[in-house]
């Protein structure tokens, strides 16, 4: 098929590894999608599968009155935050709706993500999940809301309503970090996505990278809704993936996720961001240490390296407020304090670096993000630089 003259306005990136069958059920039900004729495309993106899932899609895109397009790379472990990353770079649509490759979709489902999902606004849905037995025998031509409901089992019927009322719950209370959307089922603006730089790809394995995309997208100022009301996908049974959990605590990602400092544009994402990319806020005793100096080598901040007082970098890129706050002991800076209502944000991360065998109040090391230590004796300016660049790398 050709390629449309004007963009699409949504795109369905549906990831996939190794279940050509279920993907086969997927694109069945996205040809059957109602009221968006002409106004999507479709990505799969496929983690390295070496069965015949591509010459699956080749021939459903060589038939499809849609562009069908395909992205892959070799398998390295489940890695579904650059799964979805790649889905997006041969994407065009302003909207990007992530699907997972084993739910299948009501008629409705992409027409109501469309009506509801805008720059500012992500919806989030869930699955039904279909047992064994129901997967074998399900017609993706004839789903619709009211057939959906009969499928599902009443235990499953009763689950989605009550994470719908949790939702409800959370958005009435304006929970901090809840609700959470939920990866087989995000639509987000393509703005908003490259806002906080996509899926953060240091994800490797089972969980966590649609609740981390979630936080950042609420520090952005994305608000959330839920389509729950009207919609949820449907999931072909499979067994479950060797790395994933029982529970979410015991998850391999759980630590990280729970990092303090969190960016807001993640460092290992959509792009990758070299430190000198980020937005720092340096101290003002930054030349008086050896780590201070090769900082500034580091950031290529050359105004910080001599006599002079050193040049602040409040914005990174596009200069907007610091992401990271710089405190180096020995040394006498201070964090600056964190935003308050009525301010603009203040630095997402507060990085305290030990020099050597300095000394740094316990509530100093209290109120930072990350500490790292970094030598002091060391062979050359140089190599002190590596090694930043090495702690710094850690930051996520």
């Amino acid at each position: 098929m050709t390629a449309p003259s004007q963009p699409p306005e949504i795109s369905l990136i549906v990831n996939t590894y190794m279940k050509p069958r279920h993907l086969s059920l997927v694109l069945d039900s996205i040809e059957h999608q109602e009221g968006i004729e002409g106004r999507f495309e479709v990505v799969i993106s496929d983690d390295g599968s070496t069965d015949n899932t591509a010459d699956l899609v080749a021939k459903r895109a060589a038939a499809a009155p849609y562009r069908l397009a395909f992205t892959t790379r070799p398998h390295d472990g489940f890695r579904l935050s650059r799964v979805r990353n790649d889905g997006v770079r041969v994407a065009c649509g302003a909207r990007l709706l992530f699907l997972d490759g084993d739910c299948m979709l009501p008629r409705d489902h992409v027409a109501i993500h469309l009506e509801r999902c805008r720059e500012g606004v992500a919806t989030g849905g869930d699955c039904g999940r279909l047992d064994a037995q129901q997967s074998e025998g399900i017609d993706p031509a004839t789903l619709n809301a009211e057939n959906v409901a009969t499928l599902l089992s009443r235990d499953e019927r009763t689950n989605l309503r009550r994470k719908l009322r949790k939702w409800w719950w959370y958005t009435l209370i304006r929970h901090s970090t809840k609700p959470r959307l939920v990866g087989n089922n995000i639509c987000i603006h393509r703005q908003d996505f490259e806002r906080v730089n996509g899926f953060d790809e240091r994800f490797v394995g089972w969980g966590q990278e649609d609740d981390d995309i979630t936080l950042r997208l609420r520090a952005a100022g994305v608000r959330l809704e839920t389509v729950l009301d009207r919609t949820c996908s449907l999931h072909v049974w499979h067994p479950t993936d060797p790395t994933a959990t029982a529970r979410w605590r015991d998850g391999a990602n759980v630590p990280y996720f729970l990092r303090k400092g969190r960016l807001t544009r993640c460092r290992e994402g959509f792009t990758k961001r070299s430190p000198h990319d980020l937005g720092w806020q340096l101290p003002e005793d930054l030349p008086h240490t050896a780590t201070g100096r090769a900082l500034a080598t580091l950031l290529h901040n050359a105004t910080s390296c001599g006599d002079r007082e050193p040049r602040l970098r409040a914005g990174g890129e596009t200069g907007r407020s610091p992401e990271i706050d710089v405190v180096i002991r020995p040394g006498t800076s201070q964090f600056r304090p964190r935003a308050t209502k009525g301010r603009r944000r203040g630095p997402e991360c507060r990085l305290l670096l030990i020099e050597g065998n300095a000394e740094a109040s316990k509530s100093l090391q209290k109120s930072a993000d990350v500490v790292r230590h970094v030598s002091q004796n060391v062979a050359s300016p140089q190599t002190l630089v590596q090694e930043l660049s090495a702690v710094l790398e850690q930051i996520g």
